[in-house]
């Protein structure tokens, strides 16, 4: 399992490890400190940052804190050459639209995580509380019994705290989990 999160704009004031760095609403969601160690080792070997600054950077990476915009057109090749170096059967696409533009996952084995709520019982898109919603899917998964190998196991472990649909990838569209947020 493979989980791509975007980095925070929110940031801690000194350098430290990346997940420490990060202090934006997804990453205070996630709560790694409380994590039992199962989980932060789940996470050591499965989350990866896309950094405006940095690149890749996985949970323990020592990065300051900064203040820039990713430049798609300067890390769109770097970033692809790593991450298609990686080999996951399932990636987790927690990503803001932002940072999707740096990298295109193969869509057969990759789900886009996608938030929503009910207003007057319609379903709208969300955005400030996605990535609280994201940091929920994404410690869920880190302290999961299993790890999922496939969307179906994906979405059989997020429905057991989220209310979701999964949607099956077609041509260049990856599969997709929609999630309504709590």
């Amino acid at each position: 399992m493979l989980i791509l999160l975007p980095p925070s704009e929110k940031k801690a004031a000194n350098p430290g490890p990346a997940i420490t760095v990060y202090t934006g609403v997804l990453y205070a969601a996630l709560d790694w400190h409380n994590l039992n160690k199962a989980g932060q080792k789940r996470g050591l070997s499965s989350i990866v940052i896309i950094s405006a600054k940095y690149g890749l950077v996985r949970p323990l990476d020592e990065i300051g804190p900064y203040k820039e915009k990713i430049n798609t057109k300067r890390m769109r090749k770097p970033i692809s050459a790593e991450l298609d170096a990686l080999d996951a059967d399932l990636i987790i696409d927690c990503r803001s639209s932002t940072y999707q533009g740096v990298w295109t996952p193969p869509v057969y084995k990759c789900v886009e995580i996608k938030i929503f709520t009910y207003v007057d019982g319609v379903k709208k898109t969300i955005t400030h509380m996605s990535k609280k919603t994201r940091g929920e899917v994404t410690r869920l998964l880190l302290q999961s019994k299993t790890v999922p190998t496939t969307p179906q196991e994906l979405c059989e472990i997020v429905s057991t705290q989220f209310e979701c649909l999964l949607i099956e990838y077609s041509g260049n569209t990856p599969w997709v989990l929609e999630v309504i947020a709590q």
